[in-house]
């Protein structure tokens, strides 16, 4: 992601939030919140990826890393792909480049949350190697309708076992 992107970025993020069906949040962030917490992301190096149909974002990956040292090993995973795009490959094609540029980072493990009736994620994160880790009931209503949010993981190579310090952040 560049920072000519963020503008773009949160267009998409926020028809895929009004959606109501795939994200956290139900709206994006103001422009400003978005621009400061991308800028700060970029500045650490984390993952961050725009798919681009011309110079329109159609989709993005990236990973948040926290701050606290004994959690710097770990990537928390989202991802977003407007809805006339979907089903072409896109959301594979950005988060295999998340994750591989996770790995070149010396991250060791990538956690994710998706709610339960993402059937079409869920496939994808399990062909993509993650394995369901828990299952939080009744975690999510939206509009009276409840919905369980799966927990799910994956293990990256072990290179930096003996010395997380390395990891370049």
């Amino acid at each position: 992601m560049q920072v000519r992107h963020i503008a773009g970025y949160r267009q998409c993020l926020d028809e895929v939030a009004r959606e109501r069906k795939y994200l956290a949040f139900l709206q994006a962030p103001s422009l400003a919140d978005t621009r400061a917490y991308v800028v700060a992301q970029i500045t650490r190096r984390c993952p961050y990826f725009v798919a681009l149909d011309g110079e329109n974002v159609v989709g993005w990956a990236d990973m948040y890393v926290s701050e606290m040292p004994s959690f710097q090993h770990v990537g928390r995973f989202g991802m977003g792909v407007l809805a006339s795009y979907r089903r072409q490959g896109i959301g594979r094609r950005l988060m295999e480049a998340c994750l591989a540029e996770a790995e070149h980072q010396g991250y060791q493990r990538i956690e994710l949350e998706v709610f339960a009736t993402n059937i079409h994620a869920i496939r994808l994160y399990e062909r993509l190697g993650f394995t369901m880790e828990g299952r939080r009931i009744k975690a999510r209503c939206v509009d009276g309708v409840y919905d369980d949010i799966l927990m799910m993981a994956k293990l990256l190579s072990m290179s930096h076992e003996s010395n997380p310090q390395k990891l370049p952040r």
